[in-house]
């Protein structure tokens, strides 16, 4: 992997239509505080704010910008729930665990309603959001799921579509139905960023930028955090870097963590304004959609109506064009349209999908492992981290249980994985 310290933001379309623009500074003394939080994203602002909120005393240490990494550039899709399926964590966990992971996961949601409305930020925040089937033993599932959430867990907020049901709202021949959830959503993912770190900054969070951890130090009593020109002394540290564990800048403090991860990365399009009739002919009630394919298509519209595209996938010399072309397959009448940006970056699986929550020592916290639903359960985590770090780890616990296989071998290892599995998810996806 890369060093990705001192890098400033990609070329996105997220990061041309930011609406908060600011440079913090780099940490170049020794200060001391409650909490260092190691990474600006959703995650560890998400922590930083619940504990600013509780009254304790902050840093937040960022090697690049605010948002630089997967906060910055994903799809912008909120979705409750886990990609593992509810069956899974019932046969795992039992019922009344299930229950209350199904529960926090819609919370997860309404922190975002919380965070927007509480601190006005403006991120594009729209509920509705569609799962769609590509054949009829994927509609099954979607059957599957709404049926448990429905008679499981008393949620009623999804709908079956079938296909004409579908068509009504969505320009595209080639699926069978969907599962329609009017509570999950989307948002501009960087603006969302940088308003939790505005309103980090309003309640005295120290936020710097260009100052990655390289060291870490603890007898779990108190932590000391090394930065190329500053330290830090805390009590607690939370270990917030997601699918960017393995950069170099990171080797002494990531143990274990960097076993729990799989990066793998993902690309999205983002087409020229288009029409409202064109808009409204490819989505017309301002849902976002992915189908549930392995390794999945997601789409969605955004404030300036633009078509923004993305797909699970592995790095190739052309992936514009190769999106460009998983664009044409799913909406054939935008051949004319043009392709204005185009980014991808990795996003932090685990082999079995399973979040991984936790600590490293008493007074040293992580949560990895997103697999796709980061957007959301970021916001959950770092509430059920602040939580633990006051005095109260019963829900930390609960995820604490999870299984989450370790990938041994390093980073070659991790690659291989990467190259053989795509291909095989591939022709998973195209025979299920």
């Amino acid at each position: 992997m890369l060093n990705f310290s001192h890098q400033e933001h990609i070329r996105t379309y997220y990061s041309e239509t930011r609406n908060i623009d600011f440079q913090l500074p780099t940490l170049t003394e020794n200060r001391t505080a409650d909490v260092c939080i190691i990474g600006a994203g959703f995650l560890g602002l998400s922590t930083a704010l619940e504990l600013a909120e509780k009254g304790k005393k902050v840093i937040v240490l960022e090697g690049a910008r605010v948002g630089f990494g997967a906060s910055g550039r994903n799809g912008g899709q909120a979705i409750n729930g886990f990609e593992e399926g509810i069956d899974e964590y019932i046969e795992q966990m039992g019922f009344e665990q299930a229950r209350k992971l199904w529960d926090m996961s819609l919370e997860a949601i309404q922190i975002i309603d919380e965070r927007v409305a509480k601190y006005h930020i403006q991120c594009d925040w729209r509920k509705g959001y569609a799962t769609l089937a590509l054949n009829e033993r994927r509609m099954d599932d979607l059957i599957a799921v709404e049926k448990a959430s429905r008679e499981l867990f008393g949620y009623g907020e999804m709908q079956l579509w079938d296909q004409a049901k579908l068509k009504q709202h969505l320009g595209s021949d080639i699926y069978c139905g969907a599962l329609y959830d009017a509570q999950s959503g989307h948002l501009h993912p960087l603006n969302y960023c940088l308003g939790l770190a505005q309103a980090c900054l309003s309640l005295g969070v120290d936020i710097f930028e260009h100052s990655p951890a390289l060291e870490l130090k603890s007898d779990g009593k108190a932590s000391r955090v090394m930065t190329p020109q500053g330290s830090i002394t805390v009590k607690n540290v939370v270990l917030a870097t997601n699918a960017y564990i393995d950069d170099k800048s990171n080797k002494k403090i990531r143990g274990k963590l960097a076993r729990k991860i799989l990066p793998v990365e993902s690309f999205i399009i983002a087409t020229e304004p288009l029409d409202q009739a064109t808009a409204d002919s490819i989505i017309n009630n301002g849902m976002s959609v992915c189908d549930n394919n392995i390794l999945l298509d997601y789409y969605r519209l955004t404030a300036d109506n633009r078509l923004l595209f993305g797909s699970d996938s592995s790095s190739n010399a052309d992936m514009v064009q190769k999106m460009r072309r998983n664009m044409l397959d799913v909406f054939p009448q935008l051949e004319n349209v043009k392709i204005d940006y185009g980014w991808g970056g990795p996003i932090d699986m685990t082999l079995n999908a399973s979040p991984h929550f936790g600590r490293m020592k008493s007074n040293i916290y992580f949560a990895q492992g997103f697999s796709g639903h980061g957007v959301a359960l970021t916001g959950l985590a770092g509430r059920i981290i602040a939580e633990a770090i006051d005095g109260n780890d019963e829900r930390l616990r609960v995820f604490e249980k999870f299984k989450v296989p370790s990938i041994y071998g390093g980073k070659w290892i991790k690659k291989m994985a990467v190259k053989v599995g795509i291909p095989y998810y591939r022709f998973l996806d195209k025979y299920r």
